[in-house]
């Protein structure tokens, strides 16, 4: 631990570790009181207080007086006193970055085991029926792969899944009045919440299914082609690099931890995985209906 250095911990997903040091702003038990932002929005994350790095990833200088955020030489500064939601949103980036440098892909999906058979809905760019499709799913008797991040290897296989159903909680920094709650659409679609049953063994992705659940549309089945493919598993990998983040209401962004190397590697695995299985977009007005279709395609 360096000279001033208040705390030195690693927050963890899965294999993928960030080593956070804080300096100043009085004694804590760790970086982060509030943890349920980040455990929502990626797999298995947890707090280790052995530090196994030699190097921090992140530094915050908790008793600076003002503010402030920069990223350079894979390494994050920060200063000031942020919010607990402000660092679970910056925390969530900077893993996402670890899990890549392990060979680890987290998609912004659900996924659930079904007739043996893992079926994957992508968020992509509309992110429009994930969580409903996959409450259904599980409704039928399939077991729970995933909720909000699906974490995938560079052979399509499924290695962790998040498996928090609900987000019933929103820590300063993180609060959405745009977004409905989700016990409201579990109401309007279910008569009770089913249970969830984990499915926590690595298997490959069989299906992939974008959702569209509107009580407007018709039903509507339509094999995706590559580019297609390719084009929506982007975007739901681009959904955990915080280049539209803005932090703080202070015009506090997100630095850009992104390089075109990381991209381009990024774009070369989409197009390897999106090659490796059938993709089908299907629209339906309610998650009932739109289940019964994904049987047919298995």
């Amino acid at each position: 631990m360096a000279t001033g250095t208040t705390l030195s911990e690693e927050i963890a997903s899965g294999p993928a570790a960030l080593r956070v040091d804080v300096i100043g702003g009085g004694e804590r038990e760790h970086a982060l009181d509030e943890t349920t932002f980040l455990a929502y929005r990626l797999a298995d994350v947890s707090l280790r207080p052995e530090v196994t790095k030699e190097r921090p990833d992140v530094v915050w200088d908790a008793g600076s007086a003002d503010k402030a955020i920069r990223y350079r030489d894979a390494h994050l500064q920060l200063e000031g006193p942020w919010a607990q939601g402000e660092l679970n949103k910056i925390l969530v980036v900077m893993l996402a970055l670890e899990l890549e440098r392990v060979g680890l892909h987290p998609f912004h999906s659900s996924a659930v085991r079904y007739r043996d058979r893992t079926i994957l809905f992508l968020g992509g760019e509309s992110n429009h029926g994930k969580s409903m499709s996959q409450i259904e799913g599980c409704r039928r008797g399939g077991l729970l792969v995933s909720t909000e991040t699906t974490v995938i290897d560079d052979d399509g296989v499924v290695v962790m899944g998040s498996k928090s159903v609900f987000l019933r909680m929103r820590a300063k920094g993180t609060e959405r009045s745009d977004i409905p709650s989700q016990d409201e659409g579990v109401a309007k679609f279910f008569d009770e919440t089913p249970e969830f049953v984990p499915f926590d063994e690595p298997a490959p992705v069989d299906l992939v299914v974008m959702p569209g659940i509107d009580g407007h549309f018709e039903t509507k089945v339509s094999p995706m082609i590559q580019f297609e493919r390719e084009y929506q598993t982007f975007h739901s990998l681009m959904n955990y690099f915080g280049l539209n983040q803005l932090l703080s209401s202070e015009g506090i962004v997100m630095p850009i931890v992104d390089s075109d190397d990381l991209r381009a590697q990024r774009a070369a695995f989409c197009s390897r995985f999106a090659a490796g299985r059938p993709y089908y977009m299907v629209r339906a007005r309610t998650p009932q209906i739109l289940f019964d279709e994904v049987e047919k395609l298995i």
